[in-house]
């Protein structure tokens, strides 16, 4: 498997089985925050421990085949706690494995800021350099976005491909994408991400195309010509705008499927949350979809459309989407703005959030972020605690006060299922004209259709037809028009 560097993108598919171990010795947890630590804290580089993986009954003619990438995680500590930046490494590790990659080593520094040349500072970064000849690893990962500048200097230093966690994250999504729509919206996030990237190596840098002494092709192509990296940006900037092309006729097809549900008064509400969090799970358990489940990151890039009945015989359509990290990448957050739309135009949201994990509070505060990126702070939202069968006592009780409005659910066991459904028909919005209608008996696609999209209140069988009581929306009432009759 090999990670997406500035010059190419590949893929790979088998992956063994990763246990954690520990390997570095304890240290001391230290809770200060920025601004109130110690000398010797600014300078250390401090190993991580716990975050190292190793082969599990793997053969070595097995490992051979697998070409997993042996890689050191590198992490900068600027703000919050000690054990903010432990939980932030450690989900880089979760990412590295999901992209298929063997955690040998994790090491963080603490700074005021990330050095703006080498991204941990020259001296750090010749101890890197040491562990990474030490553990024999062939890739480093950072945890941040590095710029340009900064990738190309620790590359130096370390030489070893050095990647960062927007390159790993959108890796994670080419491996996992399988619609067009999919494919195309991460190879537009992979271009716009490689561009300001590319860079020249040995003499690629000063290859020209000249005229014909230089062995170019005459007329017109005579002169300085292009370098190859310009050759190189021009041909990704022209993918760029054909790929953009694409997904804005791929977004008008779905907004005309948006558009169609909305002509038949179904509503819609859209899951999202966390990457992990549990949300095809929670799709399978209300509508008995059958879509993929994998305890995996990101297993989830298309989104899922399915149609489901409130207790009250209401239909509405569930959206699964995709799942949201901390600092998701903003290439992929345009990249996806069509797909995304799908929460910005839902009439309820549910936020599903994973109840067992070390921080659930900074997911919510992680999607939200997200939420407002794509202008879906507005649509009202439910937040759903997932995975209670895994969490103790003392962890819902905290979690209960500072979720005072959340339902507690559990997809796998089927707990708190029915509380969410009854939540969902009463939040979802309700049809605004109230009917009284006798509908002949001739005509039973009407009350059929007032069943499926409005609010029935009462119903009676007369001699002259379907006596019906009920709120449906503007156009199904003048439907109804002809048949309403006083009641008596």
């Amino acid at each position: 498997m090999t990670l997406m560097n500035a010059t190419q993108v590949t893929r790979a598919h088998d992956r063994a089985t990763l246990d954690a171990m520990t390997t570095a010795p304890d240290m001391p947890l230290d809770d200060d925050t920025t601004g109130s630590y110690a000398l010797e804290a600014r300078g250390a580089l401090r190993r991580v421990a716990g975050l190292s993986t190793e082969l599990a009954d793997v053969t070595e003619v097995e490992y051979r085949q697998l070409r997993l990438e042996r890689v050191v995680l590198v992490g900068v500590w600027t703000e919050g706690t000690q054990a903010d930046a432990d939980r932030s490494l450690a989900e880089l590790a979760a990412l590295a494995e999901t992209a298929g990659s063997q955690v040998l080593e994790a090491v963080s520094q603490r700074r005021d800021k990330p050095d703006a040349a080498t991204y941990v500072g020259s001296g750090k970064a010749n101890e890197i350099r040491d562990i990474v000849a030490a553990t024999g690893a062939d890739t480093v990962i950072c945890d941040g976005e590095l710029t340009p500048g900064q990738l190309n200097q620790l590359e130096k230093v370390l030489k070893v491909k050095v990647v960062d966690r927007t390159a790993l994250i959108l890796d994670i999504f080419a491996q996992h994408a399988t619609s067009r729509e999919g494919k195309a919206q991460v190879e537009l996030a992979q271009m716009q991400y490689m561009l300001p990237r590319l860079r020249g190596w040995g003499e690629s840098m000063s290859r020209q195309a000249g005229g014909r002494v230089a062995g170019g092709g005459g007329i017109g192509t005579r002169g300085p010509g292009e370098t190859k990296i310009e050759t190189d940006r021009r041909r990704i900037r022209s993918r760029v705008s054909k790929l953009r092309r694409e997904i804005a006729g791929m977004a008008t097809a779905r907004a005309t499927q948006r558009s169609s549900r909305g002509r038949n008064a179904v509503p819609s509400v859209a899951i999202a949350g966390y990457t992990n969090a549990g949300k095809s799970s929670l799709l399978n358990r209300l509508t008995g979809a059958g879509v993929l489940v994998e305890n995996a990151l990101f297993a989830t890039l298309d989104p899922t459309v399915r149609r489901a009945e409130g207790p009250d015989g209401r239909e509405y359509t569930l959206t699964d989407t995709v799942g949201f990290v901390r600092h998701l990448p903003h290439q992929l957050v345009d990249a996806f703005r069509s797909t995304l739309e799908e929460v910005a135009a839902a009439d309820l949201l549910l936020h599903v959030v994973d109840g067992s994990d070390p921080d659930p509070l900074g997911q919510i505060d992680a999607v939200h972020v997200v939420l407002r990126e794509i202008d879906a702070s507005a649509v009202p939202e439910v937040v759903v605690v997932n995975k209670v069968d895994a969490m103790t006592e003392d962890d819902v009780l905290a979690l209960r006060q500072a979720l005072p409005g959340a339902v507690w659910v559990s997809a796998r066991t089927g707990h708190g299922i029915d509380q969410l459904r009854e939540l969902i028909a009463a939040r979802l919005p309700h049809p605004d004209v109230e009917v009284d209608v006798l509908v002949p008996y001739g005509r039973g696609d009407l009350v059929a259709r007032v069943h499926r999209d409005g609010e029935v209140l009462a119903e009676q069988h007369e001699a002259g037809g379907t006596r019906l009581s009920a709120r449906v929306d503007g156009a199904l009432a003048a439907a109804l028009e002809e048949f309403a009759s006083p009641v008596g």
